[in-house]
């Protein structure tokens, strides 16, 4: 947003930002996050406090968030600067013609430049900085992974893009060896230190192109914690579920949290499903957002069948196939997908309207609402599952008759 533009529409244009950032219901932290990113420069923290409460909702739980949003502004201007500098680090576009080398140099330099404003924010910008927000959303997903059996004193576990070594001190105790691996030598050294003194801890630069430095099934479990959105910007992310699949252990599991930056859920999840095919996975897991403490999406992947052994001194209920166990998950819950304030965000289904009269259309001859709309170059190529939704035409995507 230019400097120069005429306060009346900076605001509005403001607003409109802010509206949009709030729009799939995140917490006031993830909100915080979000305009720092989309804001950053030519905007501060007060401009932005007032354009909050200066935002009228008929809706109490909209308005109480935005008095919280306003109030986190107002009392620590200074953690909203941070954060702008700290996303503004690492660019999450891909420049015209730069090649894959060149996207994993950019990255590696930016995820450095960031660990050094602030190590808690390079790795979540949602944590503002706050190494005990950090904790708090770690050990959130900790609990979560310990509930789908990820844990266990007697595996192995490979962490692709450790950043600071967050999740490898809290899953130390849980698994008999965690190795965390990333493209930032800044935050490897980080995360060395944070770790150090845990014997079951290790820590090894890559160049983030795959996972060569591993043997074949040398590893029971591999996480992928908001790495996978810089894996998509590079291209890489189709070889490194190759990658994974070849160095899990039979039977094995892998959660990726965050497939990409790009907006759409449903494309992230086609391309989960269509590389988890091609090597023998299963996505039992697809794309839920199961944490309070941060907004990220979880796809849960198993290989040779899903049904994985218990975790040392379990009880039996773990003994049961892990699919099982989920799907009486969904059942108590009611339903499959949580239907709420924050379908009506990005990927809430309301694409497109085709404007093309009913009796002109043939069979299979309109794209799908997915390809009515523009989409960047950096969103990646489609997986082959999108690739075949885009010939058909569904009566819901026609305008409805006078």
């Amino acid at each position: 947003m230019s400097a120069t533009q005429p306060g009346s529409r900076r605001s509005t244009s403001a607003r409109r930002v802010l509206e949009d950032c709030m729009a799939d219901g995140a917490g006031a932290e993830a909100v915080i996050a979000r305009l720092a990113l989309r804001f950053e420069t030519g905007i501060d923290a007060a401009e932005l406090a007032r354009i909050a409460q200066n935002t009228h909702s008929a809706d109490a739980r909209k308005t109480e968030k935005l008095q919280g949003i306003a109030d986190l502004l107002q009392r620590r201007p200074e953690i909203f600067a941070t954060l702008q500098k700290t996303g503004a680090a690492v660019r999450h576009e891909r420049g015209e013609g730069e090649t894959d080398d060149a996207v994993v140099k950019r990255l590696a330099a930016g995820f450095d430049a960031a660990a050094a404003i602030s190590p808690a924010a390079s790795v979540q910008l949602s944590s503002l900085g706050n190494e005990e927000k950090l904790s708090a959303a770690t050990a959130e997903i900790v609990a979560w992974l310990e509930r789908r059996g990820f844990t266990g004193t007697d595996r192995d576990i490979l962490d692709i893009g450790c950043g600071i070594g967050r999740f490898e001190q809290a899953l130390s105790a849980l698994s008999h060896r965690i190795v965390g691996s990333d493209i930032s030598p800044a935050m490897i050294s980080i995360a060395r230190r944070r770790c150090a003194g845990l014997g079951n801890v290790e820590f090894r630069p890559t160049r983030g192109f795959d996972l060569a430095d591993f043997r074949d099934a040398s590893f029971d479990r591999v996480l992928a914690v908001d790495s996978f959105p810089y894996l998509v910007l590079a291209g890489l992310a189709e070889h490194h579920f190759v990658e994974i699949a070849r160095v899990l252990k039979r039977p094995g599991m892998a959660v990726l949290l965050n497939y990409s930056y790009r907006g759409s859920p449903a494309l992230d999840r086609a391309d989960v499903h269509d590389f988890a095919n091609a090597n023998g996975m299963q996505v039992l897991i697809d794309g839920e957002k199961p944490f309070r403490h941060w907004d990220g999406d979880a796809f849960l992947l198993t290989i040779s069948g899903g049904t994985l052994r218990p975790n040392a001194g379990s009880d039996a209920e773990r003994e049961k196939p892990l699919f099982d166990s989920m799907k009486e998950d969904k059942m108590a819950s009611g339903s499959k997908k949580h239907i709420g304030r924050g379908s009506h965000g990005k990927g809430a289904g309301a694409g497109a309207m085709t404007d093309l009269p009913k009796d002109k259309i043939g069979e299979n001859a309109v794209l799908s609402n997915r390809d009515k709309k523009q989409h960047t170059k950096e969103r990646g190529l489609d997986g082959n599952r999108v690739k075949s939704e885009q010939y058909q035409d569904h009566s819901a995507d026609r305008r409805p008759e006078d």
